[in-house]
């Protein structure tokens, strides 16, 4: 036979397979290796049957890099320490639309084949391709939505003049937007990750179309990763923090000029209160707590990822905000660190010492050796940060919402005073951290239950992505069996099929719309349902109308 059959290739990540021959042979006979993978070697280019995407229609492609993935979609140094400027040619059936995260394309139509340049050089993990039916609509000065065309009025809808404000806040804050484009791709609801910061094309859940513009801010972190991870990168996976925990502090500073400083500690105090869950579940002693993360041979980076990088990493950065004093001298390093760095790849050193040699006179006072704030103990010390920022200002938007949850926990139900609350006039944010004091109080008392689910019935039946989240989650905890088809729907249309309750990776998944954060989270498997996305009605549903806080 000329099939050689090969042991089973058990081997850890990164190792590359040996294959035994006979060493006696003088000349080597041709054969036919044969190879079988698993299911998990397909999560790089991920090819979707028609019944997977929202129009049920077409088959669709896509590719996710991040973190080591692409080495399997084209030959790469797959590190995010090297960059590189690219180009392509992709040659789709008719009927289908290719789209790239590049700065130029073109569409040869004799041939349907698209071309792309990308200018600006760029770590392997940010090339992406996605193949469907497709379509775009302008939505502002540099921004087209794609999506596929029963998703497009939608998307129109939600974010028509909204990305070009979140732009021009951070060139103000950070510098120029160097990528050209910024436009916006929806992908199928069986797209079983929250979304991805491809330059010049982000890729996005379609949760994010709650009907209402209620998370259209939800897209400002992927924004602020064209500065923070796409611009100035980390050089390696285990100072991932570089990335996220900068984009959470540019994130919080544009919405802080957007929204004002109440609204924006309500949202990081929701992210603390996940860091404090997360360490609670792992225990704070645990090596993955720590913001430097070692990751040895055979370790898939992806499996090192939690809260830890975006909300201790931005505890971090908010402690060099506090040391750095007045908020117009960190903005100015920001700027400047940037500048510095653009179109490299840095090590947590290179971001310090660039930080010191910025402040001079704090480098002279040793700031970064103070007793329990070492920058050193900040990387390597697992466990809860050692300084936390104020967000006492979100004070008034959290009492309100702490007193109705205690209202709600009573043995005895005051629904007058209850009532008195009307919960539609409050923004995102607060709903939702209402809910996750709710969550925090379950199971309520007997009968109290069906009570807030008569009181709510804009949450109950509400597309945000964020609401539904935390009703699923209320469901649960108080076994409330007429609420299960809605932890069914929620389910089926925006996390994976599994136990969403207990391990690491199906905790990610649970979390696949938190805000800020949902576009990261990594969940593994396919969905198929798209009943609950507006705009796409499937055989036997009918699109779900709500009234829901306008964030």
């Amino acid at each position: 036979s000329n099939l050689t059959e090969l042991e089973d290739l058990q081997r850890r990540m990164g190792e590359t397979p040996q294959i035994q021959v006979c060493q006696a042979c003088s000349v080597i006979p041709k054969k036919t290796l044969g190879c079988n993978h698993c299911q998990r070697c397909f999560n790089k280019v991920c090819w979707l049957d028609p019944e997977q995407t929202a129009g049920k229609a077409k088959p669709y492609v896509f590719t996710q890099g991040q973190a080591v993935l692409n080495r399997s979609f084209f030959p790469c140094f797959d590190t995010p320490a090297i960059k590189s400027t690219y180009s392509a040619a992709v040659k789709v059936p008719d009927g289908f639309t290719a789209v790239m995260s590049a700065s130029k394309g073109e569409h040869r139509m004799a041939d349907n084949t698209f071309l792309f340049t990308m200018e600006q050089p760029i770590p392997s993990y940010l090339v992406a391709l996605a193949v469907g039916d497709l379509v775009s609509a302008e939505v502002g000065p540099r921004t087209r939505v794609w999506t596929e065309p029963c998703l497009l009025q939608a998307a129109k809808q939600e974010y028509d003049g909204v990305i070009e404000e979140f732009l021009v806040v951070g060139e103000k804050l950070f510098g120029p937007y160097v990528w050209g484009r910024y436009d916006v791709l929806f992908m199928p609801p069986s797209f079983p990750f929250g979304g991805m910061e491809n330059p010049c094309l982000t890729f996005v859940t379609p949760c994010l179309l709650a009907g209402d513009r209620s998370l259209a801010d939800v897209i400002v972190h992927e924004i602020c990763h064209s500065w923070f991870g796409n611009l100035v990168t980390n050089a390696n996976w285990g100072d991932f923090w570089l990335n996220e925990g900068f984009t959470m502090y540019a994130q919080r500073r544009v919405c802080r000029e957007i929204y004002g400083e109440a609204i924006t500690s309500l949202e990081a105090a929701t992210g603390r209160a996940l860091l404090r869950q997360h360490m609670d579940n792992t225990g704070e002693d645990h090596p993955l707590n720590k913001l430097r993360v070692k990751i040895k041979p055979g370790v898939d980076p992806d499996d090192t990822y939690n809260e830890t990088p975006y909300e201790k990493g931005f505890c971090f950065v908010s402690y060099l905000a506090h040391l750095a004093g007045d908020q117009s001298h960190f903005d100015a390093f920001l700027k400047a660190y940037i500048d510095k760095f653009k179109f490299r790849s840095v090590m947590a050193e290179d971001a310090l010492e660039f930080f010191l040699e910025y402040f001079p006179d704090l480098k002279k006072k040793g700031v970064d050796m103070i007793k329990g704030l070492e920058f050193d103990s900040w990387l390597n010390v697992p466990g809860w940060p050692p300084y936390l920022p104020d967000l006492s200002a979100g004070k008034s938007l959290m009492k309100p919402a702490e007193q109705l949850s205690e209202l709600w926990a009573a043995e005895v139900l005051d629904m007058a005073s209850i009532k008195k609350t009307n919960i539609q006039a409050w923004k995102t944010n607060q709903a939702v951290y209402f809910l996750e004091k709710i969550i925090e109080k379950s199971p309520l008392p007997r009968g109290n239950m069906e009570k807030l689910e008569e009181q709510y019935p804009h949450i109950v039946m509400s597309n945000n992505a964020e609401l539904r989240l935390r009703w699923a989650q209320i469901v649960a905890k108080n076994y409330h069996q007429p609420g299960y088809q809605h932890v069914r729907s929620f389910l089926s249309c925006q996390v994976r099929k599994t136990n969403v309750w207990s391990s690491t990776i199906n905790y990610r998944a649970s979390r696949v719309a938190q805000r800020s954060k949902a576009l990261h989270r990594s969940a593994r498997g396919v969905t198929t349902d798209s009943s609950s996305i507006p705009g796409c009605v499937t055989a036997g549903h009918d699109r779900v109308t709500h009234e829901a806080a306008h964030n």
